[in-house]
């Protein structure tokens, strides 16, 4: 499947799933696009779906990029607006909850909830 097709299949379904929490966190990161070295960054928003983070320069709608937190896997994601140094991306394949989870107890200091 071409990355413009699941763009479109993760857009539709991003707009059906707007119930996804998206929690407000400063989680200190990197992040990458492609030919270039990573730069700093603070991660201001997540979900199992995607994150917003600051960028100070211009990143454009469709391109890749890669995210790392602190001691988790890089995350490849796709970049959805920028504005005001401030950038919006959808992951290409959603953040497993056991993760999800793993990075709100970190930042909130909540304990990880157990699953069924």
């Amino acid at each position: 499947m071409s990355l413009q097709n699941r763009s479109d299949i993760y857009y539709l379904a991003a707009q059906e799933d707007r119930s996804a929490e998206r929690v407000q966190l400063m989680i200190p990161a990197q992040l990458r696009v492609p030919g270039a070295r990573s730069f700093q960054t603070v991660v201001k928003d997540i979900s199992l779906s995607g994150f917003s983070a600051t960028a100070v320069n211009r990143m454009h709608p469709g391109s890749l990029c890669w995210l790392s937190l602190p001691d988790l896997e890089t995350q490849q994601a796709e970049v959805i607006w920028w504005e005001d140094s401030l950038v919006g991306c959808a992951f290409v394949n959603l953040l497993s909850t056991i993760v999800h989870d793993t990075i709100l107890a970190r930042y909130r200091g909540e304990k990880i909830p157990r699953r069924p």
